[in-house]
């Protein structure tokens, strides 16, 4: 049974950092993400990384704050967070997708909150 767990999220001021982890079970994935979802707003594409480790993606709004890293031994993705700002809060979930590069499995959701 596939499962992501996600853990990290928490209250921080603006500026300071966080770091969320996904630690996957079950099998092993093409791709990882990390998406993230403000109240009344759409899911968000946050950052990627392949299977390998060996490409990452960012959204343009993280580009130089956020990292996205992966520790293949555990099965664990990572969401490097620095430099926050308000509008980064939001409810950050990760992901997990196949060869079809497809986001089929989903993180519980950790709530992300940036106070001002």
């Amino acid at each position: 049974q596939v499962q992501l767990v996600e853990s990290g999220g928490g209250l921080v001021q603006a500026g300071g950092s966080l770091r969320l982890s996904c630690a996957a079970s079950g099998r092993t994935f093409s791709r990882y993400g990390w998406f993230r979802q403000a109240p009344g707003k759409e899911r968000e594409f946050v950052a990627a990384i392949t299977g390998s480790g060996g490409r990452t993606y960012y959204a343009d709004p993280v580009k130089g704050r956020f990292t996205i890293s992966r520790d293949n031994a555990k099965n664990t993705h990572y969401l490097q967070m620095n430099s926050l700002k308000f509008e980064d809060t939001a409810v950050y979930y990760c992901a997990a997708a196949g060869v079809r590069l497809s986001y089929d499995y989903w993180g519980q959701g950790t709530q992300v909150t940036v106070s001002s």
